[in-house]
């Protein structure tokens, strides 16, 4: 039952703007992400990066005669690089090498790229003290523009080249900054606690630049352009009750909406100018990302629960192959797995809950719950391969989208009024307490696993709810949150201010009350740790103490040590650590069957 499984990275392929037919997108090569280049009119697909760690960013100049790749490291500091786009299969060994982009100027991490009609490139680079703009015209010199402190990052580029926006914490009064040439102030769109702002990206075409962003108020989400001549015009007439995000039609006159509501994606075309919107058929399920090519095309990845992601066309264009995961004719089918959608009852108000069982005459079974990440993401009618594999070894599958999940509206997402992290365990241990009531999964035969936040949610339950949980497994979590604080990068720093009220000098209480780190004499449920070496979102020192101290007190754990970042791009690394999981759960876990273990990690298995 082995079989074959290609990484894929959930972005769209990036077309040039004046030029269609070259494109380039991240696929998968041997089990890692690299930059392709796809010549649409040969039909030609060319590997333009073979780097150890994978590469995932791309740009191409509107022309499409040159291909931008950023080179980084695990910790995500690099450089960009340019070479030509390739003309033919032959071209592949005879192009030049690629080159810095931008000569003399120090690695930094990635914060933004954009390109004017001109060819003329803004690049945003971001290093502990702030973010730096740099220019470079189409021959070839470089400015500094402007240097901004703290958290921000660069939007987009007007298509003359005179106007770019940067944007920061969408509740900061320079939420949205617009800066000219010489790097001088333009327009500021300042946000506040009760109405967020977040700029999205300037209308193509001449005349006077029109950026596009989202404001939040009211419990309402709605496009909204600012000029210089008028300043900010919402468009309040188009709202919608859970999170949009938009991107502009090749007209300048239409936009693009893509809203996630209730696990789901719905696509929306809307016309600012006769104030009309209509919904776009797409099928049901999640839209990872969406956008209008300059024909017209609206392209956008679509998945659901059985069906890896797939790039697809308005048109039915043929577009590349990407490598959505596992070979789709090995996928689950819907007689394999029964999935149920509920709402469960918690302190907050309903959650959504997305279900899936083995298809069996078994009622109740143990259970794995599956804890996203974010905070502000959610749990999606997608494709998710550790579903499959869990659900095969006889085990319900659990994903929750508990408070501080998008997709339900503002004052879900921005609930965290039982503190931090807790507000979250307390509507996991809701939702256990409604399954093991409705006779769905037996209550002492119950794990977490999450990554990322995710993972620190797992710990948090492990140590606050000890008597619900069998079993952890925590990926690249967050152990000690104020330790965590000072190791992250600033992009962190900023989403833990937010969420705290302040810094851990600030607030302390605050962050140890939702610190794993400050329960961890109260675990006794078997846990493994996975830890990554240069993860700067979810820092690997903290987490390798909170091990020392679970062995000091004799609780059963395993860490997992990787050389990565915090996100890991070789498929052969994932499935080692699904391996190692598996068979921590095999040992520690009495809900999986050993049967269904052999045949996950069969499953779970790459083709030699």
């Amino acid at each position: 039952m082995s079989r074959e499984y290609r990484l894929f990275y959930p972005a769209l392929p990036v077309v040039a703007e004046h030029a269609p037919h070259r494109v380039v997108y991240v696929g998968d090569a041997d089990g890692r992400c690299q930059i392709l280049a796809w010549d649409r009119r040969t039909d030609t697909v060319i590997q333009l990066t073979d780097r150890a760690t994978g590469t995932i960013r791309a740009a191409l100049d509107p022309d499409g005669e040159t291909v931008w790749w950023f080179d980084d490291d695990l910790a995500g500091v690099g450089v960009w690089r340019t070479r030509d786009f390739p003309n033919s299969a032959t071209d592949q060994a005879t192009s030049p090498v690629s080159a810095p982009a931008l000569p003399g100027v120090t690695p930094a991490r990635h914060a933004g790229i954009a390109m004017a009609d001109d060819g003329t490139a803004l690049v945003g680079l971001a290093d502990d003290d702030g973010l730096t703009l740099h220019r470079r015209d189409p021959h070839g010199r470089i400015t500094e523009v402007t240097r901004t402190a703290g958290y921000a990052y660069l939007v987009d580029l007007d298509p003359t080249g005179e106007l770019a926006a940067v944007g920061t914490d969408p509740a900061d009064a320079d939420a949205v900054t617009v800066v000219g040439r010489d790097g001088t102030t333009v327009g500021v769109v300042p946000g506040r606690p009760d109405r967020r702002v977040w700029a999205l990206g300037f209308a193509p075409g001449g005349g006077e630049p029109r950026l596009l962003l989202v404001l939040e108020q009211d419990d309402r989400y709605f496009p909204a352009t600012w000029t210089r001549a008028d300043g900010l015009q919402p468009h309040s007439w188009c709202w919608f009750d859970t999170e949009i995000t938009a991107s502009w039609y090749p007209d300048g006159r239409r936009i693009l909406i893509r809203q996630d509501r209730h696990a789901q994606t719905i696509l929306h075309e809307a016309d600012l100018t006769v104030r009309a919107s209509a919904v776009l058929p797409t099928p049901a399920g999640s839209v990872l990302d969406a956008a209008v090519w300059p024909d017209g095309d609206v392209v956008y990845i679509w998945t659901d629960s059985l069906t890896p992601p797939q790039l697809r066309s308005g048109r039915d264009v043929r577009l590349p192959d990407s490598g959505a995961g596992p070979d789709p004719a090995a996928s689950a089918t819907i007689d394999d797995y029964q999935r149920q959608e509920l709402w469960v009852p918690g302190p907050g108000g309903p959650i959504h809950v997305l279900l899936t069982t083995p298809n069996d005459d078994r009622r109740t079974r143990p259970a794995v719950f599956l804890v996203h990440g974010g905070p502000s993401q959610h749990a999606r009618d997608a494709y998710d391969p550790l579903v499959e594999i869990l659900a095969s070894t006889g085990c319900a599958v659990v994903r929750a989208n508990y408070r501080g999940s998008s997709g339900y509206g503002s004052a879900w997402r921005n609930d965290f009024s039982s503190g931090v992290g807790l507000t979250q365990v307390a509507d996991l241990a809701a939702v256990r307490e409604h399954l093991v009531t409705e006779g769905l999964i037996e209550a002492g035969r119950v794990a977490l696993w999450g990554t990322s936040w995710g993972g620190y949610l797992t710990l948090l339950a492990l140590g606050v709810q000890p008597r619900l949980w069998r079993l952890g497994v925590a990926i690249s979590p967050i152990a000690d949150y104020a330790a965590a604080f000072h190791a992250a990068s600033p992009a962190v720093q900023a989403l833990d201010v937010m969420l705290f009220g302040g810094t851990p000098e600030q607030v302390p209480e605050a962050y140890a009350r939702s610190s794993p780190a400050s329960y961890v004499d109260q675990v006794t449920a078997p846990l493994l740790l996975a830890v990554s070496s240069d993860d700067v979102r979810c820092p690997p020192a903290p987490v390798e103490r909170y091990a020392g101290l679970l062995a000091a007190r004799r609780v059963p754990h395993q860490l997992v040590r990787r050389r990565a970042g915090h996100d890991d791009f070789d498929a052969r690394s994932h499935l080692s650590l699904m391996q190692t999981v598996l068979l921590f759960m095999q040992r520690h876990f009495d809900g999986v069957q050993e049967e269904g273990t052999a045949v996950a990690l069969a499953m779970a298995r790459p083709v030699a």
